[in-house]
């Protein structure tokens, strides 16, 4: 055990989560759908059997050894994050790294929380307890610090002319992108539901002589093959709507490489989640949320660096501030309090 390294590790996640669309104001001459696409090809079907061949000896052999309803239910949960992901991109889009993220994560840790109760029948469990009750106001919690940043973006929508607010946010508009991040919030979850259900793989990994900290890469393989057969179908999808397959055809080894960086960048979030969780020993349950927090940390200070707050006043924020703490202090209270 090493709870120091591990939350550091999470740490590090939560940065990779913040950061890896950053290169994508760099891509020229794409479709949106286009670099989306050659993105998730290079971070959810390359990176992962890449990153478990280095790590996880037999790892195909492995990873199959599992049940069948196992690897369907990783690549199912998968599938809803796909769903989830998707608008994420839209997300950032409509509201940008700051005040997207913020509300995105915020609305993922709380439903990652609430729906396993309620879908297995268990909805009596959120409050049997000090501790459970402790949990549902951390939830609680949280939306309230969704409610403070959504407020401070209200707030910088009406503060700020047009053309101030696509300084920072070329296609900035409050309304779809509050519409976008409810759906990535409320669907992302699924990637811990995904993440959290094929211990039978973990073992196995262990035994096939990985070392523990890695023993959770084939199950990201699993579940981010789902999420891809999604995100595929909608990039085509918009490629055949919008007539832009030329795309592919005029290759940019420019843009490649672009979101190449974003892919490998972005699938590192859920390798240290899955990697610091064998240092917490009894507290590994804690690591998507420490994730998450960091992540809104992390989003909130390079929204404000890039200057998405240029321009706002006093009031906007400290509503940003204070709701981006709030957030951070409910993901600590769900995270300590929840343990099994």
């Amino acid at each position: 055990m090493n709870p120091i390294l591990g939350m550091l590790i999470f740490a590090g996640g939560g940065l990779a989560g913040a950061t890896f669309l950053l290169p994508a104001r760099w891509v020229k001459g794409w479709a949106y759908e286009s670099w989306w696409f050659i993105y998730v090809l290079i971070g959810l079907i390359m990176c992962p059997p890449v990153i478990c061949y280095l790590t996880v000896p037999d790892f195909w052999n492995v990873t199959m050894s599992a049940p069948t309803p196992v690897l369907l239910r990783c690549a199912g949960f998968g599938m809803m994050w796909g769903v989830g992901a998707l608008a994420w991109g839209l997300m950032v889009r409509y509201l940008g790294i700051g005040l997207g993220l913020a509300i995105g994560c915020g609305l993922c840790a709380a439903t990652g929380t609430l729906i396993p109760p309620i879908v297995t029948g268990h909805a009596a469990d959120l409050v049997k307890d000090a501790a459970a009750l402790t949990v549902l106001g951390g939830v609680i919690g949280s939306l309230a610090g969704i409610v403070l940043v959504g407020l401070a973006g209200q707030f910088k929508e009406n503060e700020l002319a047009d053309d101030e607010k696509k300084k920072a946010v070329a296609e900035f508009n409050f309304k779809k992108g509050l519409v976008t991040a409810i759906i990535a919030g409320v669907f992302s979850a699924g990637m811990n539901f995904g993440l959290q259900g094929a211990g039978v793989i973990e073992d196995a990994a262990v035994k096939a002589g990985a070392d523990p900290c890695w023993r959770g890469m084939p199950v990201i393989m699993v579940v981010l093959w789902g999420g891809f057969l999604v995100e595929m179908a909608w990039c085509l999808q918009q490629n055949w709507k919008n007539k832009t397959f030329k795309d592919y055809t005029k290759p940019s080894l420019r843009n490649i490489l672009i979101c190449a960086s974003i892919g490998m960048i972005w699938v590192m979030q859920f390798v240290c989640t899955k990697a610091g969780e064998p240092l917490m020993g009894d507290l590994k349950y804690i690591s998507f949320a420490v994730m998450m927090a960091s992540t809104i940390l992390f989003s909130t200070i390079v929204g404000v660096l890039s200057g998405e707050w240029k321009g706002t006043g006093a009031k906007t924020k400290a509503y940003l501030a204070f709701g981006t703490a709030v957030l951070v202090v409910s993901f600590c209270v769900i995270s300590f309090a929840s343990k099994p």
